[in-house]
C-alpha cells in the first residue's frame, strides 16, 4: 500500500465510521506506526460529500503530523435548525471557522451567535455545543488536534 492509498483508506474509514453524525469523532486516531502527513494540497472538489441526518460532511484528513499525534479536518454542512450532536466535551482542542450561515455556539454556559468569517475555539474538556440558527445551511471547517500534552478523557 502506498502513501496515497493509506491516506484514502484513512479518510474513507473515518467517514464511514461517522456516517450518522455531522462531526467525525477524534477517537479513531492514527497509530504511531503510520506515516505522518507531509505538505500537500486538498482540492475541495475532490473530497467526497457524505450526507447524514443533519446535512453532510467532507472528510479532508485524519492523520498524524510531525508535531501532532492526531490532526483532523472536516467540513460540515449543517441544515437549518439542526445540531450536529448534543453539547459535549472532549480532551482534544478544536477550532471551527464559519464559511457560510449563522451558528449559535455554546461555551461557558452561554450561547453566542456568529456568522461567516467567525472562529470558534473549544478548549480541552470544556462543555460546548453548536446549532444552526439561520434559515440556510451553515458550512464550517472543523480542525481537531491532539498532542502529547492533551489530557486524557
Amino acid at each position: 500500500m502506498n502513501r496515497r492509498d493509506l491516506f484514502a483508506a484513512l479518510a474513507a474509514t473515518a467517514v464511514a465510521g461517522q456516517a450518522f453524525t455531522a462531526e467525525p469523532a477524534l477517537a479513531a486516531a492514527p497509530a504511531e506506526s503510520e506515516p505522518v502527513m507531509g505538505s500537500r494540497v486538498f482540492d475541495w472538489n475532490s473530497i467526497p460529500v457524505h450526507p447524514n441526518a443533519h446535512g453532510s460532511v467532507r472528510q479532508f484528513f485524519n492523520t498524524r503530523t510531525v508535531s501532532l499525534e492526531h490532526f483532523e479536518l472536516h467540513v460540515t454542512t449543517l441544515d437549518p435548525g439542526m445540531m450536529p450532536h448534543p453539547p459535549h466535551r472532549h480532551p482534544n482542542e478544536e477550532m471551527m471557522i464559519i464559511r457560510e450561515g449563522t451558528l449559535a455556539a455554546l461555551q461557558n454556559g452561554k450561547w453566542t451567535t456568529v456568522g461567516p468569517g467567525s472562529v470558534i475555539f473549544n478548549a480541552s474538556n470544556q462543555l460546548h455545543g453548536l446549532k444552526n440558527v439561520g434559515k440556510v445551511p451553515a458550512v464550517y471547517h472543523v480542525l481537531n488536534w491532539k498532542t502529547a500534552a492533551t489530557p486524557s478523557a
